[in-house]
């Protein structure tokens, strides 16, 4: 086990129904399975993260299958780098993170997220993974303990990033072109902003570097107002839009373009990639 206390950062060990450090900081397994690896000075609010209600948006309309090619791909990326151990960094809810396991099997497998509504549901899908509520800018897993980061629709903190990486491990990066929604998003806005989907690229840190890019597209029939509705809720245009133009999203059928980009992001092998 890598888990590191999120209060002194020791290393965390089995402990009765939960797990201590060595300084007596101890945390119990939630009866869902999960720990609580997020003090309550780390929070920002009371219940950090996604609510119930986006929550369950968001997995009504991935278990519909929507976006299962996304999942898939994210699957098959994640199996042909083979890590020892892999950490899921902001995994929602938990349908990627049940596809990157499932090919996975025989890795050591961690998720986290800062939602504990997301987390709680999260873990009943692959109980063999170690499953943690905790911020991804204080991740309670011990320097270069993990060959593959996946980080699925989420923001990313790249300096942690690079400490948690193994040297010659990577960060599996999935993420929406500028075509990604496109039509969903006429219909919300006078206005549709562009924005370059290589812009993270130049955040990637020294010691770090793209080895691998992809995209995947494909048209999305949204014949259902649930799910018209559910994507809409775990979208951040779920909140932007006028209560009007949402309104005539949901009432009609139409198609939608998805456009994914997959970025594979390794951190160097030479004793530089420390510094």
């Amino acid at each position: 086990m890598s888990l590191i206390c999120p209060i002194c950062q020791a290393p965390l060990m089995p402990s009765g129904n939960g797990l201590a450090c060595e300084n007596r900081h101890s945390f119990d397994r939630a009866r869902q399975g999960y720990f609580n690896l997020l003090p309550v000075q780390h929070k920002n609010s009371r219940d950090p993260g996604d609510n119930a209600a986006m929550v369950e948006a968001r997995r009504r309309f991935l278990d519909g299958g929507h976006y299962a090619p996304l999942a898939a791909r994210l699957a098959a990326l994640a199996a042909e780098y083979k890590p020892a151990r892999w950490l899921d960094i902001g995994c929602g809810e938990g349908y990627y993170t049940e596809q990157i396991a499932r090919g996975l099997s025989h890795a050591d497998g961690y998720a986290l997220d800062i939602s504990r509504e997301a987390v709680k549901r999260a873990c009943k899908r692959a109980p063999q993974l170690s499953w943690l509520v905790a911020s991804m800018a204080r991740v309670p897993l011990a320097d270069a303990s993990c060959d593959l980061l996946a980080s699925v629709f989420s923001p990313l903190d790249w300096a942690e990033a690079k400490r948690l990486l193994a040297p010659g491990g990577g960060l599996l990066r999935m993420g929406p072109t500028r075509v990604h929604l496109m039509e969903l998003r006429q219909k919300l806005y006078d206005e549709v902003r562009d924005y370059d989907d290589e812009k993270h690229l130049a955040l990637i840190p020294p010691g770090m570097h793209l080895a691998h890019s992809e995209t995947l597209q494909f048209p999305l029939q949204l014949t259902d107002a649930q799910a018209r509705a559910d994507l809409l809720a775990m979208t951040p245009h779920g909140w932007r839009a006028s209560a009007e133009r949402r309104e005539a999203v949901i009432a009609e059928p139409f198609e939608v373009t998805v456009a994914i980009r997959y970025d594979w992001i390794v951190k160097t092998q030479s004793p530089r990639s420390q510094d």
